[in-house]
């Protein structure tokens, strides 16, 4: 059976295409044309992972997390699951904080449910339309259950995520579609055109985690870390013991040493979530770093201000990087004008279709980029890696930077790995920090492209 691609290419005209009641319209990209693709049937599920230990950031803990499934069937009869890891907690902290842990789960779910029931008989030329024509009305669906007229915009795209993966997975089979690199978008190719050998991989180091745990890091080659600041407390309380915490960490890993930085020493990285209300509080903590020999070894800051406070941080000489405030991608131009001079992509927190945008803007602007992680399943990882992996190389370090937690937080974190369709590859391992994507990597996408069947299992009924 030809895929609607390999016909159009074979007949050469849509007039045929027509005829057979395929379509009457194309979406034409250069070098290819796109029929509109009819999602027929859907469907939706959820499995609950523990974690080893309660998950510490913007003042609350997680201790566990939902992996939610969307499944979409088209009208040829091609059907693909697509995945989420929801994180109520990192997409709006007032909805975590005004439910249970698993009520927020449920309401997260809900707009992933009503996204799959409002693209049911829809018809798509592209993943990223689909997104943009459904983004708001799951929006504000999301605000009405939620009762929160401030709700974040990350909340709905976060659970949109699987439903966006599934239909470029649909997109990618119905057009005959192999790899990664085809599967860009022309506009947005420019901004991933990077093929890295190497992408650092970035461990999470939550206000739970021991110093020791952080030298250990260090000691296995772990060289970006990414640390947690911002600590619970009132704002006096939270600098004092960000302040502690940075001459812990500096005193224990301070004087180690790295290939990839251009001083040598491992640079650090902390994200503080929004938990610093004023510019002074965060310029307090600049000061004692100075003061302890630690300011020339900041690489990166993200997120450091609450998103609604608009705080214009040009002044400030560390790179600050925008994560959660920059939902898409006219928020992530906002941000860059704003002082921001490195953009936190989540292709797997707020949907690829939106990540392919943002990276966009920030490629039009010589803003570098890199992937923050979500404590994501295997799988995901590889859908944030496939993004790394064609960045730009970071300033000062001169390859692309992955993070990636979900081994330091999930307690089945092995038998998760064992549903990845290419368990074992070594572009899947972390070595002395790195991850070596080889050519292996390039041509199997990473194995996004590939079935994973325990996914598959769980919606075997509608075959």
């Amino acid at each position: 059976m030809l895929t609607r691609r390999e016909f159009v290419k074979k007949t050469g005209t849509i007039a045929a295409v027509s005829s057979l009641g395929l379509a009457s319209t194309v979406c034409k990209t250069k070098n290819r044309s796109m029929l509109p693709i009819s999602i027929q049937n859907v469907d939706s599920n959820f499995e609950r992972e523990p974690l080893i230990r309660p998950f510490g950031f913007k003042g609350g803990y997680m201790s566990e997390i939902w992996q939610t499934m969307s499944w979409m069937q088209s009208t040829s009869g091609i059907e693909k699951v697509g995945l989420c890891t929801q994180n109520v907690l990192w997409s709006d902290a007032k909805v975590f904080g005004a439910h249970s842990e698993a009520g927020g789960n449920s309401i997260m779910y809900l707009l992933t449910e009503r996204a799959m029931q409002i693209v049911k008989g829809q018809k798509f030329t592209s993943p990223v339309e689909l997104l943009d024509t459904i983004l708001e009305e799951v929006y504000n669906y999301g605000v009405q259950i939620t009762g929160n007229p401030d709700l974040r915009k990350t909340f709905a795209l976060n659970a949109l995520v699987g439903l966006d993966n599934a239909a470029w997975l649909l997109y990618a089979a119905e057009n005959g579609i192999t790899n990664f690199d085809d599967l860009i978008p022309e506009e947005f190719k420019p901004a991933l055109s990077h093929h890295h050998e190497k992408v650092a991989s970035i461990p999470l180091m939550a206000y739970s985690i021991p110093i020791s745990e952080i030298k250990e890091a260090a000691d296995q080659g772990y060289f970006f870390m990414k640390i947690k600041i911002g600590q619970p407390g009132t704002q006096e309380e939270m600098l004092e013991k960000d302040k502690a915490r940075l001459s812990e960490i500096h005193n224990a890993i301070g004087h180690m040493e790295t290939e990839y930085s251009e001083n040598g020493k491992l640079p650090y990285y902390f994200d503080a979530n929004g938990r610093y209300e004023e510019k002074e509080s965060l310029l307090r903590l600049l000061d004692h770093a100075k003061k302890i020999g630690a300011y020339d070894q900041i690489a990166v800051i993200e997120e450091p201000f609450p998103e609604e406070k608009e705080i214009d941080v040009s002044d400030i000489e560390i790179r600050l990087a925008a994560d959660e405030s920059a939902h898409t991608d006219e928020d992530a131009l906002k941000r860059i004008e704003m002082g921001y001079s490195a953009i936190a992509l989540k292709a797997i927190a707020k949907t690829m279709s939106m990540t392919m945008k943002i990276a966009n803007v920030a490629k039009k602007h010589d803003v570098p980029c890199f992937c923050a992680d979500l404590t994501v399943n295997p799988i995901l990882v590889d859908w944030n890696k496939a993004v790394a992996s064609r960045l730009d190389p970071f300033p000062g370090l001169g390859i692309g930077l992955l993070e990636t937690n979900g081994h330091q937080n999930y307690k089945n974190w092995e038998t998760m790995f064992t549903y990845h369709p290419f368990n074992g590859a070594s572009w899947t391992q972390t070595k002395n920090g790195v991850f070596e994507l080889n050519d292996d990597y390039y041509k199997k996408s990473g194995g996004i492209l590939t079935e994973s069947d325990h996914y598959m299992k769980m919606f075997n009924k509608k075959s």
